[in-house]
């Protein structure tokens, strides 16, 4: 999924989410070439009604009221109210539902979509730059759209992904793997080993803390349990939430991996989607606030899904 309006869901130049990251993204995609060996789509926006399988209808309401006046936060402190952030997060959610939209109807095995895995907005609030929690919205839509019920969420950006583990921490449909840097020394300060599920759904969670400076090979060592973990649940789709700020020199972070461990992450859920999934998988890039890591993770994670497959 590649299309300009996607750069308008940013706080500010010089906020660490701002426009750059996607066009950093795009530059080095086509400078790979990437752009003629794969299925351009464009981006579309979320309807209100998309929006509401996942969060609520007040908060949907107090987003289109503070995106009018730009003024205020969205949350605690982290999301400022830009003007016309309402239609930009709409353009994230749509987009993403899109792409699932494509590799339902067999346009695609495999999708990609920079700006989205906006994971740490919870039902009712913003959180952490993010407004709509497009992976929660995707997961509903599979859900009602399609009837899949069986849905592995797959999280290796740096930042636990809250937003979704709590909202589905009952779910037992829901397998939900989370590698990412220790929630006593990152926020949002969450995402530890004992939480695995709650109810029925217990045991369905994994969450894999990682010190600070941890490496690709202590994280690849770990990988083979979460691999294992995703295989035993037996999903119908695969979602990967694949932030770039668990890369070494991320400027709010503290992990070491590199690119690297991305495109192994990718190419191993590529080849477990095609042999439980018909090949249904969708990467969103997540987090990540080095331009270069962004270049590097985003289109070695796409190259793998065109490898594997071709």
């Amino acid at each position: 999924m590649l299309g300009d309006e996607l750069a308008n869901y940013h706080f500010g130049e010089e906020h660490p989410f701002g426009p750059k990251r996607y066009w950093a993204f795009k530059e080095e995609f086509e400078h790979r070439g990437l752009d003629k060996k794969v299925l351009l789509s464009e981006p579309r926006q979320a309807s209100e009604k998309q929006l509401t399988l996942f969060h609520t209808q007040d908060y949907i309401n107090k987003v289109k009221t503070l995106s009018e006046t730009g003024e205020g936060y969205l949350d605690q402190g982290d999301t400022p109210a830009r003007k016309g952030i309402y239609e930009s997060a709409c353009t994230v959610a749509g987009t993403t539902l899109k792409a699932i939209d494509l590799v339902m109807n067999n346009d695609c095995h495999f999708a990609f979509t920079p700006i989205a895995g906006l994971h740490h907005a919870t039902r009712n609030s913003a959180a952490g730059f993010c407004v709509f929690n497009d992976c929660g919205i995707a997961i509903e839509y599979l859900r009602k759209e399609y009837n899949v019920q069986r849905i592995a969420y797959v999280d290796i950006d740096a930042h636990h992904g809250d937003g979704v583990f709590y909202s589905f921490e009952d779910d037992p449909d829901l397998c939900f793997v989370d590698l990412h840097q220790d929630g006593t020394t990152l926020y949002p300060g969450t995402g530890f080993i004992n939480e695995t599920g709650k109810g029925n759904a217990i045991g369905t969670k994994l969450n894999i803390p990682l010190p600070p400076n941890s490496t690709d090979k202590m994280a690849k060592a770990l990988w083979k349990n979460a691999e294992d973990f995703i295989e035993q649940f037996k999903p119908e789709f695969i979602l990967l939430q694949c932030g770039a700020d668990s890369l070494v020199g991320d400027p709010i972070t503290q992990l070491n991996l590199t690119s690297d461990f991305h495109a192994y992450v990718a190419s191993r859920l590529v080849l477990l989607a095609n042999k439980q999934c018909q090949g249904k998988m969708l990467a969103m890039g997540g987090g990540g606030y080095n331009l270069d890591n962004i270049k590097t993770a985003w289109n070695d994670v796409v190259e793998n899904l065109i490898i594997i497959d071709e």
